[in-house]
């Protein structure tokens, strides 16, 4: 392997003259780690040393692997050189020497993305180079679902590991919606004893006529979330949890009922929600509503020490505050004009909630609607119109818009792809996307934090699924979030394809189940199951 084999692509690369030579690895290469980068090391030996079989012992001599932060850059920036003395990693923060130790992993080849040796006797060199590096953005993320189709514990930590490797540092955690609470609150035991398990799924898109009749769920203990945390630490990864409010809470209602509007439905009757799309049992505008949810935020930030909280906030139906007194009578007393004034008071008041906190709130876009919170960030999912409206109104924002990044959308056109779910969004869809509209001002700009590939899964019931959809897609939105791209129709697509001859390797020994280039393997489709394919290209909102 060579830079010139590297995703995402780094900004600066050249052989060290006079020679394109090879910096040899062995039993005698030493690991030595500056203050501030033991766990940059430690990560260096339970990785690439497992792969390997070498031990990287402690020390200094001529041909040891040095780390060392180096202030003078900037912070997630890193600095690699391999010359005929040692191996430099440096970084502006310890981060910044962690993605420098990425790329000398991918310089190792293949291989040393396995987790033990597959050739004991193979000799080991990496190339004699100089890379500099830095990111364009400094949210470069994922989204992650799980309660649509739980994903226990070691599949979360696994795709953590595949996140890293791609040089993304937020891993967004989708904990809740109307068909499941994945998360304990010790203080309200029920909403995981009652709403971690539906009784069964619908199998497709919600249009289908097929049912799987196995009950699904699952849900993550306190502990498991402390251990995924901590996990994501030490691969300088932010996990941002999110809680929906006031919509999609079908799960907590199902749990709580006194959650729900009782004065229009029944909501004792009501079960954790097996089927897919909008739901129009939301959370009733009540005090006692917002006591509740304050516990459960109580116990969610004593779990994540990140800064962003995510609270949903989309696709809430109206339909129900319309109907009951006892949200017609709130909006009387709060003076908040209508129901979408209530969705922003419901809102307004966990911002003001969590920045007492020392927190920030973070929601999809439609927390503009009825004016938003003065602290707020906006994840704009529906396009971009949400985050120009955002950004030009002084509100950071992470920008996600579904025709772009979502991971759930089909990869191709054919009629063997599994599940076919929205517009298609090939690779090289992915590769020319842009996160920073054209409408925005240099000063507005400042205001995008960056970006995030989202995945939704409604119809990827266990982590094979996930990786279909998933990748390589996500390698080439890797390349979009990190590296500092030409304009999208002048990016060399046919370049990042080679690259990915080789990044394909990687994924193999990884054990990614990624959509060959082929198309779908035979296991990999899903004949007879309905998607909601949607044809022509996506319009730019």
């Amino acid at each position: 392997m060579t830079f010139e084999e590297l995703i995402p692509a780094p900004s600066s690369s050249h052989w060290v003259p006079p020679t394109q030579g090879l910096f040899p690895l062995d039993d005698e290469t030493v690991l030595h780690a500056s203050p501030g980068t033991e766990g940059v090391a430690r990560w260096l030996r339970d990785t690439v040393g497992a792969a390997t079989g070498l031990p990287f012992p402690d020390g200094e001599n001529d041909n040891g692997i040095v780390l060392r932060i180096d202030p003078a850059l900037p912070d997630e920036a890193y600095r690699l050189v391999v010359d005929g003395f040692a191996i430099r990693i440096e970084g502006g923060s310890a981060a910044g020497v962690f993605w420098g130790a990425q790329t000398f992993r991918q310089l190792l080849g293949p291989e040393a993305f396995r987790r033990a040796p597959v050739d004991p006797g193979r000799e080991w060199t990496v190339p004699m180079v100089v890379i500099e590096d830095a990111p364009r953005f400094r949210w470069r993320g994922m989204m992650l679902d799980v309660s649509r189709h739980f994903m226990p514990k070691d599949g979360v930590l696994r795709y953590l590991d595949l996140l890293a490797a791609h040089k993304l540092n937020v891993f967004h955690f989708h904990l809740t919606d109307d068909q499941g609470w994945r998360i304990e609150i010790k203080r309200h035991p029920k909403l995981t004893e009652v709403g971690s398990w539906r009784p069964r799924s619908k199998w497709g898109h919600r249009a289908s006529e097929l049912w799987s009749e196995t009950p699904h769920g699952g849900y993550y203990t306190q502990d498991d979330i402390r251990e995924i945390v901590a996990y994501a630490d030490a691969l300088h990864i932010a996990v941002v949890p999110e809680i929906d409010i006031p919509g999609h809470s079908q799960a907590a209602i199902a749990a709580y009922p006194e959650l729900g509007n009782t004065d229009v439905v029944d909501t004792s009757s009501l079960g954790v929600w097996d089927t897919w799309g909008v739901n129009p049992n939301v959370l009733a505008p009540t005090e006692e509503t917002l006591r509740f949810y304050e516990g459960v935020f109580e116990e969610v930030l004593e779990l994540f020490p990140s800064t962003f909280i995510h609270v949903g906030g989309d696709e809430c139906p109206k339909d129900q505050w319309k109907q009951s007194p006892t949200a017609q009578a709130r909006i009387k007393e709060l003076g908040v004009g209508d129901e979408d004034g209530l969705q922003s008071w419901f809102i307004r008041h966990f911002d003001k909630w969590l920045s007492a906190r020392g927190r920030r709130l973070i929601g999809w876009d439609e927390i503009l609607e009825g004016g938003l919170a003065e602290g707020a960030t906006v994840s704009s999912w529906r396009g971009y119109a949400g985050g120009i409206a955002a950004a030009k109104a002084g509100h950071d924002v992470v920008m996600c818009p579904e025709q772009q990044v979502y991971l759930d959308h089909r990869q191709h056109g054919g009629a063997d792809e599994p599940a076919p779910i929205g517009y298609v969004r090939t690779l090289e869809d992915v590769y020319r996307f842009e996160p920073l509209p054209p409408e925005l001002t240099e000063d507005e700009r400042g205001h995008v934090l960056g970006t995030q590939a989202n995945v939704w899964t409604e119809v990827m019931e266990y982590h094979a699924r996930v990786d279909y959809q998933v990748f390589p897609r996500l390698a080439a939105f890797a390349e979009v979030a990190w590296s500092a791209l030409p304009d999208p129709a002048e990016r060399d697509f046919a370049d990042f394809e080679r690259r990915m001859t080789a990044h394909y390797m990687r994924l193999d020994a990884l054990g990614v189940d990624y959509r060959p280039p082929g198309g779908p393997l035979p296991w990999q489709r899903r004949p007879g199951v309905l998607g909601r394919p949607i044809d022509g290209s996506p319009p730019n909102v």
